[in-house]
């Protein structure tokens, strides 16, 4: 039997999931540091704009979790979507060891690891 959760029907599904992965990448990973493999997104770019950029990248950040739970995820994985977020916006707000931080601890990109795994585990995708 197929799950519909919130959304529509499997073709749907990976439309939704291609979209947010897109927007994880613009998040986390976008731009590199030419010479090095070290990759960096609009996230860390907004964390540069003092108490503003770090709001409206948790706000960001947050379509994704949002995201999820119109898929169905449950919560445990939700919680857990969460608390990257939280963690990213929390310690990302650290005037300059925050930015660093931002670079490196890429919260959409686990949270859409967390989504593809709980999606492939139920057999919605592949």
């Amino acid at each position: 039997m197929q799950h519909r959760g919130l959304i529509g029907d499997a073709s749907d599904l990976r439309a939704r999931v291609g979209r947010l992965d897109r927007l994880s990448r613009l998040l986390d990973v976008a731009f590199a540091i030419p010479g090095t493999k070290v990759r960096f997104g609009v996230d860390a770019v907004l964390g540069l704009i003092p108490v503003v950029g770090d709001w409206a990248g948790v706000a960001l950040s947050s379509i994704i979790v949002v995201e999820a739970f119109r898929i169905g995820v449950p919560v445990g994985v939700l919680i857990r979507m969460i608390a990257n977020v939280v963690i990213e916006g929390v310690i990302g707000s650290i005037p300059i060891a925050g930015d660093a931080f931002d670079v490196f601890w890429r919260a959409n990109r686990r949270n859409m690891a967390l989504l593809i795994r709980h999606l492939e585990r139920e057999g919605r995708i592949s």
